[in-house]
């Protein structure tokens, strides 16, 4: 076990995480995520850099703003939290390699997608064509000298089978899946292929299922309410990229 590696990937995805707060915070609102800096949403103040250190600085502050004594969301080093996990359990499976890279990249998209969607019930436009346009690269720069350009043909089946069997979902459901949900399920497919696709779909409504029930058991979530299912693909498309093969070996007729 190469502990260096791994402290920098930690690092690195607490990192990225607090940076996925303001995404998650502005995109919605069509703010800029670059400018202006991090500030605190209550009382305008900008933050030092020392207020910037993920999870630490909150638990300095007791999760207060220093300026205003504002309560801070404990959401905030949650999101910084469960992305340095992701980002380091997918570190220890892939390792440092490209499809490490890209796979890395696409978990925080994802993890900004979730939580888009768990408070909007929405999967900004932005987010699907970034992970559109990664998918596109990743498949040039790592799967073409894999696999050659014929070798390609079951991502574009799976970009074709995934946009259409959710279009099709949405349609008999008279909306009851979203149309970002699925746009995310068309660029899966392109993704990782309609074959570990067909794993994904599995994945999300299993997810679904059994975090629906719990929601609901807990009553954190009512029967009335609305359960956005984005969570659940980005979920299952997290899982897909480490357990997929695995998975899929299960079944050798496919």
């Amino acid at each position: 076990m190469n502990l260096p590696a791994y402290f920098v990937a930690s690092i690195l995805g607490l990192l990225f995480g607090s940076f996925l707060n303001v995404v998650i915070y502005r995109l919605p609102r069509e703010e800029s995520i670059v400018t202006p800096g991090s500030h605190c949403p209550h009382c305008n103040t900008p933050l030092t850099a020392g207020e910037l250190i993920p999870v630490i600085s909150y638990l300095i502050q007791k999760g207060r703003c220093k300026t205003c004594d504002a309560q801070i969301s404990s959401r905030y080093p949650l999101v910084e939290l469960a992305t340095a996990l992701f980002v380091t359990f997918q570190f220890h499976y892939l390792g440092p390699s490209l499809p490490f890279l890209f796979f890395g990249s696409m978990t925080l998209i994802l993890v900004a997608m979730t939580m888009i969607d768990y408070d909007l019930q929405i999967i900004p436009d932005e987010l699907n064509v970034l992970l559109l346009v990664l998918g596109v690269v990743y498949l040039l720069a790592v799967r073409l000298p894999e696999v050659g350009l014929r070798g390609l043909l079951p991502n574009l089946v799976g970009f074709l089978v995934g946009g259409g069997l959710f279009l099709l979902i949405a349609v008999l459901s008279g909306g009851g899946m979203g149309g970002g949900d699925v746009k995310l399920m068309a660029v899966m497919g392109l993704w990782f292929g309609w074959k570990l696709l067909l794993v994904l779909m599995f994945l999300s409504f299993i997810s679904g299922a059994v975090i629906s029930l719990f929601l609901l058991a807990t009553k954190i979530k009512g029967r009335k309410d609305a359960i956005p299912f984005g969570p659940f693909i980005a979920l299952a498309a997290y899982l897909t990229s480490i357990y997929g093969p695995s998975i899929l070996a299960w079944y050798p007729y496919l």
